[in-house]
């Protein structure tokens, strides 16, 4: 059954295109994707069928989208290198790079993740989340770098996810933030949920939202930038990005959550260290991974300072 998205139109978007405004306000769907939608008659405004993608808004306007249900499309393999940590029989430790995007998705259907380890373990891979998703027990962003685990069957996919849920699960990234530090340590716990307007975006809020805690050390003080070491006792949806921003210290470069910096391409936010209990032998293992170069230019930058 297709999904119908009803969106309320701001008095401050008069004047704006639909097709931006929509995608702008649904994350799963491009401006491309929108006008395709606009010429299947999948779209109205104000009660109306939306004929043009260039239909400029009056501002108040109901728009409603009827959104199809998703054509299952299998990820192929890719014959894309991998930096592998570790890897046995149940599992694989992967060091990803900045820039790749971790599964297939609408705009990023190849040179995935995802599309590296279809070559690289052919069927060897759980299939708790899907052909899109093989394998994938947690994210990073396409602009995090750092390591990440994947499991090769659902058995070990299961017990790994059960490791996160109950917070035994470590994970610890390093960042270079905005302003000053008062404080040589702390904890954020501030809920996170969908952003009301811009669907893309992720807030602290307690509408829809789900408890989310990240716990702070700074490691050294630029000036106006911060080095940090931070630890996820849960794991949001940009969950680093939108609390260092809600307390005024948004990661260096991310345009989303703060603003862009001509010394990184988008932010500077590097998965660091990550340990679990394998599934199989039950012994805790941790591995880590050196920061980048991105990320160690970044510093020799804010050394000079």
């Amino acid at each position: 059954m297709p999904e119908t998205i009803t969106l309320s139109c701001e008095p401050e978007a008069a004047g704006e295109r639909i097709d931006k405004y929509i995608s702008d306000n649904i994350a799963q769907l491009t401006r491309s994707a929108v006008q395709g939608l606009i010429s299947e008659g999948r779209i109205t405004c104000g009660g109306k069928n939306v004929a043009k993608a260039n239909l400029k808004l009056k501002g108040g306007e109901t728009i409603e989208v009827s959104v199809p249900e998703p054509q299952p499309m299998d990820a192929l393999p890719e014959d894309i290198p991998l930096d592998i940590v570790y890897e046995d029989a149940d599992l694989l430790v992967v060091n990803k790079p900045k820039g790749m995007v971790v599964h297939p998705a609408h705009g990023n259907w190849n040179g995935t993740l995802v599309n590296a380890l279809l070559h690289h373990c052919g069927d060897s891979l759980s299939g708790i989340n899907g052909v899109i998703r093989p394998g994938i027990v947690h994210r990073i962003d396409k602009d995090t770098s750092g390591l990440l685990i994947v499991a090769k069957n659902d058995r070990a996919h299961l017990h790994l996810a059960e490791q996160i849920k109950a917070h035994s699960f470590t994970r610890e990234y390093e960042t270079v933030a905005a302003g000053a530090f008062k404080e040589p340590e702390g904890t954020i716990d501030a809920p996170i949920g969908r952003h009301k307007t811009d669907r893309k975006k992720m807030c602290v809020t307690t509408e829809n939202s789900r408890n989310a805690v990240t716990h702070y050390t700074l490691i050294k003080q630029y000036g106006g930038y911060a080095h940090l070491r931070l630890r996820l006792e849960t794991g949001r949806t940009h969950q680093i990005r939108v609390h260092l921003s809600y307390i005024g210290h948004p990661v260096l470069g991310d345009a989303v959550y703060g603003k862009a910096s001509r010394w990184v391409e988008g932010q500077c936010l590097h998965a660091r260290k990550i340990g679990f209990i394998h599934p199989t032998t039950g012994e805790y293992m941790e591995f880590t991974s050196p920061l980048p170069d991105y990320f160690t230019s970044v510093l020799a930058k804010l050394e000079k300072m």
